[in-house]
């Protein structure tokens, strides 16, 4: 299948509860920066994608890192002076803070307090919190019960493990026509946080799987890896390969029903800004381009000065601007199908123009050529965009002087890009115009 045929056969409800759904699969799964629940999460990706996981053994010098110890939780409980539990693992994965230390302890509240985390603001909500780097241990609960806890003797019971094991990620690889790469990039850390984690996942699983299905001019390679230490570690294994990315894109927060904001590479005009720029202002629709700032997702570890690679960041509501952040409120109601489909497609969108895009020569650039007698009016004359396609063929005739690209084009005529790229393969066809080479 041809992937102007991807586009053309895109049904967005489909695409929107199978996004959904595959998300609902995974929402249950404890995920952190290590351990066996960012395996599971891979495993289950793999059914669907021809990926390959990485283990990258604790102590690891990733640059200025070091592989952290895996962390693995069994279960945990906090029980109240009457023995009736707070707190359980088992329950919801948010109510133990990510990567807590073992503890087995009886303690009193004041000694407990330091140890519980709430969200005054939104009393029933859990927050998610984290101790990635130092040896802490925790318990997160509806600001509501914080307050209603009586005081006596509270028992912490905490089956966890820190130990020598390996940093986790996954790793698809499809191969284009050219070695140079477009890099998709999502995190697989959070656990049970619908948005800010298994939107990414979902979609980019979705995109791998049908760019595998049709012709590649570009290699991509999708990797699925823990938030920060994750994009490090692969950097740093991977300085070779970063240097044939030539478009990339990190993706997360999708699934949310607000507009789209993209934030650009740190160059700031790389074809991916332009690309997505242009993509979204065909849309009519709102939507939101910010400048890099050094602070963020995993971009900012892809645009680092020593590399800085043209990565741009996709989101819907961007992280820490939306209530639901970091909590359990970002539950799987939180995102829609419609807006994961939406995501989806736009990112399509954008490949769709890093795929076709090139600058050609008109062969008969004296006045316009006769196209009637050619047929090409006529060869397009069944498609409801008629008007669209004609005026995209005298278009790319008059700019096709090999100075213009064919999204230079389409900016210049405010037309999509998709007519642009068939007014210019029947021109080619009909001998007016030939590919310039690249330089």
């Amino acid at each position: 299948m041809r992937f102007e045929h991807l586009l053309d056969r895109f049904d967005t409800d489909a695409e929107g509860n199978a996004l959904h759904q595959f998300a609902s699969d995974l929402f249950p799964i404890c995920r952190s920066i290590t351990g066996n629940g960012v395996r599971q999460t891979l495993k289950i990706i793999a059914k669907r994608i021809p990926l390959e996981i990485r283990e990258v053994p604790t102590g690891t010098e990733v640059f200025d890192w070091t592989v952290p110890r895996e962390w693995n939780c069994e279960a945990a409980t906090l029980r109240g002076p009457d023995g009736e539990i707070v707190a359980d693992f088992a329950d919801h994965n948010l109510q133990l803070m990510s990567y807590s230390v073992p503890v087995h302890q009886k303690m009193s509240l004041d000694e407990l307090k330091p140890h519980l985390h709430s969200l005054p603001d939104h009393p029933d909500w859990i927050p998610y919190r984290t101790s990635y780097y130092r040896d802490d241990w925790g318990f997160c609960l509806p600001h509501s019960v914080l307050e209603s806890l009586p005081d006596g003797e509270y028992d912490v019971q905490i089956d966890s493990a820190l130990q020598v094991g390996s940093l986790t990620y996954g790793e698809c690889v499809l191969a284009g026509d050219t070695s140079r790469e477009i890099l998709i990039s999502c995190h697989v850390c959070h656990p049970s946080m619908a948005n800010d984690n298994l939107s990414g996942v979902a979609v980019t699983t979705r995109l791998a799987e049908l760019m595998e299905s049709v012709p590649r001019h570009y290699t991509y390679r999708f990797l699925f890896i823990p938030g920060t230490i994750g994009s490090i570690t692969w950097l740093a294994q991977n300085e070779d390969c970063a240097k044939r990315i030539d478009h990339g894109l990190v993706v997360t927060c999708v699934g949310d029903d607000d507009h789209p904001t993209y934030k650009r590479s740190r160059q700031g005009t790389t074809m991916i800004d332009r690309a997505v720029e242009f993509v979204l202002s065909q849309r009519n629709l709102p939507f939101v381009m910010e400048n890099f700032s050094p602070y963020g997702y995993d971009e900012r570890q892809y645009c680092s000065p020593g590399f800085d690679l043209p990565v741009g960041l996709l989101t819907r509501s961007p992280w820490g601007r939306f209530p639901e952040y970091h909590s359990s409120a970002d539950d799987l109601t939180f995102i829609k199908p419609f807006a994961l489909a939406d995501s989806l497609r736009l990112i399509l969108d954008v490949f769709d123009i890093l795929e076709n895009d090139g600058s050609y020569v008109n062969l008969n650039p004296m006045c316009e050529p006769q196209l009637g007698k050619r047929g090409l009016y006529d060869m397009m004359g069944g498609k409801q965009n008629i008007k669209d396609l004609r005026m995209a063929l005298l278009w790319v005739l008059n700019y096709s002087d090999g100075g213009h690209s064919l999204l230079e084009i389409a900016h210049r005529a405010r037309l999509p890009f998709p007519a642009i790229r068939a007014a210019c393969d029947k021109l080619v066809e009909a001998g007016l115009l030939k590919a310039q080479p690249p330089e």
